[in-house]
């Protein structure tokens, strides 16, 4: 879908993982690549909370950011296909996934769900 309709498929994605985060209580950061002039953070305090990278940088600089504040407080997945960027987040003490273990969870969740 992605390839198509790239805002399509990422509204699917943030709703798949608001299902997720609300089934599972897990807090759900969703990091994509912006153009604007600083990064964007869109959410409300109880939904999945959305950054946009600023132009000139990457999701993957936001990542790595989190990951090297937030990893060692708190258990954090971060589901990349990056090897480069799984590595970074690993070093970090982040867990990392694939984005096919990623939709595998979320299938999983979506099963159990009465």
């Amino acid at each position: 879908m992605h390839e198509r309709r790239s805002g399509r498929a990422r509204e699917e994605l943030i709703k798949r993982l608001r299902h997720y985060q609300d089934w599972t209580g897990v807090r759900v950061i969703v990091v994509f690549d912006g153009k604007g002039t600083k990064i964007d953070i869109s959410s409300d305090p109880h939904d999945v909370q959305i950054f946009y990278s600023r132009a000139g940088q990457t999701a993957d600089d936001i990542i790595e950011r989190l990951a090297g504040k937030y990893a060692k407080r708190f258990h954090l997945t971060v589901a990349t296909s990056d090897y480069l960027e799984q590595q970074t987040a690993s070093a970090a003490g982040a867990e990392c996934i694939s984005p096919e273990m990623l939709f595998a969870l979320l299938d999983e969740q979506t099963k159990r769900r009465p």
